[in-house]
């Protein structure tokens, strides 16, 4: 298959070229079109790209890689999945790559990541992707996280219907190591921090967590020394009866509306 990588600790990152690597020993056709620099935290942003001028590109060599094409693109991860999905760089590829990431992308995360944000911006493109992430530590075993997602863009590419989202949160630990692979729900958020301003500054310190996670959330299941897997879904509207409420709060805002225009 044709594989897209990208990642949003910018292309010299080491875990773009461990997932790339990963993905050429398996047999993929892989090209690298990634971020030219630090854009951790950007969520799905893709800046100012329609009439704001052209957008700084630059040909990357990999000595190891010498095949394998990488694009340094001045952009957050999803406007480079964007230019990679759109031909900007050769034919759309079968599937998305984005990560390795050092630190998880876990629970209420996966809103805010580059790393998840490039993955939902090619699954709204019709393409499916996986994401993935190790925890951090003293020793990064980007390869571990690798050759997981790699298994996933196998299985992934088996699979009918609408196109998945696959977010994969790895222990940072020799492949060995790791106790399996478990399906897991997003962790709910219940995280503490401090927030002071002082001479112009905002200061944001994280303080802790406030309660236990659920066993079987993603940042437990990590935690516990097992790879954690959840299925996103994407831009998608609230389930069950959605358009009822959203109707009734059609009707309250035209109510008001029309009555302002009458006035």
């Amino acid at each position: 298959m044709r594989v897209l990588v990208t990642n949003d600790d910018g292309v010299e990152a080491p875990g773009l070229h461990a997932l790339a690597s990963a993905l050429v020993d398996a047999g993929h056709d892989v090209v690298v079109v990634a971020p030219s620099g630090q854009r951790s935290g950007s969520g799905a942003a893709i800046g100012r790209l329609h009439r704001a001028g052209p957008i700084a590109w630059t040909a990357v060599e990999w000595p190891d890689l010498a095949r394998v094409p990488v694009h340094a693109l001045d952009v957050p991860p999803a406007a480079a999945v964007y230019a990679g999905c759109m031909g900007a760089f050769g034919p759309a590829p079968d599937i998305v790559a984005s990560g390795v990431n050092p630190g998880m992308n876990y629970g209420h995360l996966v809103l805010h990541s580059g790393t998840v944000g490039a993955a939902l911006t090619a699954r709204e493109l019709g393409i499916p992707a996986v994401a993935v992430s190790i925890a951090w530590g003293d020793e990064e075993h980007f390869e571990t996280a690798a050759m997981i997602a790699t298994d996933a863009v196998d299985w992934l590419a088996t699979q009918s219907g609408a196109p998945m989202v696959a977010n994969i949160n790895v222990p940072n630990v020799a492949l060995e190591d790791v106790r399996g692979v478990r399906g897991a729900k997003l962790s709910r958020f219940n995280e503490r921090w401090s927030a002071e301003t002082s001479s112009g500054e905002l200061h944001l310190e994280y303080v802790g967590h406030s309660t236990p996670f659920d066993p079987d959330s993603d940042f437990a299941v990590v935690t516990s020394g097992a790879a954690a897997v959840t299925l996103l879904e994407g831009v998608a509207q609230v389930a069950g009866n959605a358009t009822a409420p959203a109707r009734a709060l059609a009707r309250a805002l035209d109510t008001r509306v029309m009555c302002r225009g009458v006035a």
